[in-house]
């Protein structure tokens, strides 16, 4: 379920819109187990997740003089952490269509912040947070550590095009090893407002997902995106 966390920040408007943007089987697979995966934070291609900055880990060596393990526990707590990443936008994004749907039977799940938190109320195992990450300069500025998922809700600057919003989930009280991430139960008519079929994709791949929405008990509003509608002249 959700956990509202003080120190993490949110966008202040709960209608926020949010995306998702997937293939057609990780879309399949989400209907069917009605789980969302959860990525463990070291398994993502970018190599500084859930670590510090410069400066920040210039600070952390300080206090780990005398306590050696407060090192060793950051290390290892991302093997712990796992995300699920969000993209902040009131409209489809053209470059997100790019990098997160391979061919042209990609898909996009449109929702909003509040929706996440709602959806996120079926998942009783484990408990999420949500909140929108900060892009810094990771040779100049400061990472805090006075919240163990602020490593994670801070990238470099580089990525700052992903405008991300995060749902977070630490499984250390659980006792439980992360492989490649984790599954949480999800409540998919709150997660889903409306799904949105890839610019470049033929007639016949919406019809097919629609069908297979339908034999799945869902009645989401589905509708293909419209970047490569008609020009006007």
């Amino acid at each position: 379920m959700y956990i509202n966390n003080k120190n993490i920040t949110l966008p202040e408007d709960p209608d926020t819109v949010v995306w998702k943007y997937l293939n057609l089987s990780k879309f399949l697979d989400l209907l069917m187990s009605q789980k969302l995966f959860m990525s463990r934070s070291d398994k993502f291609e970018d190599q500084y997740e859930g670590t510090f900055s410069e400066p920040t880990y210039e600070e952390i060596k300080k206090t780990a003089i005398d306590n050696p393990e407060f090192l060793q526990y950051y290390k290892s707590h991302r093997e712990k952490v796992a995300v699920s990443s969000w993209h902040i936008n009131e409209y489809e994004s053209f470059a997100m269509w790019q990098i997160f749907t391979q061919n042209s039977e990609g898909l996009a799940i449109q929702s909003t912040v509040s929706r996440l938190k709602k959806a996120l109320d079926s998942e009783t195992q484990h408990k999420q947070y949500i909140g929108e990450v900060n892009y810094i300069d990771y040779k100049k500025e400061y990472i805090p550590f006075d919240d163990m998922f602020f490593p994670f809700l801070f990238k470099r600057k580089s990525f700052q095009y992903e405008r991300e919003i995060r749902i977070l989930s630490d499984v250390t009280e659980s006792n439980i090893k992360l492989n490649e991430g984790l599954k949480i139960n999800v409540d998919i008519n709150q997660l889903i407002e409306k799904i949105y079929i890839h610019p470049k994709s033929e007639n016949w791949y919406k019809n097919l997902v629609i069908q297979l929405v339908e034999q799945l008990g869902f009645d989401f509003a589905i509708e293909k995106s419209d970047l490569e509608s008609d020009i006007l002249i």
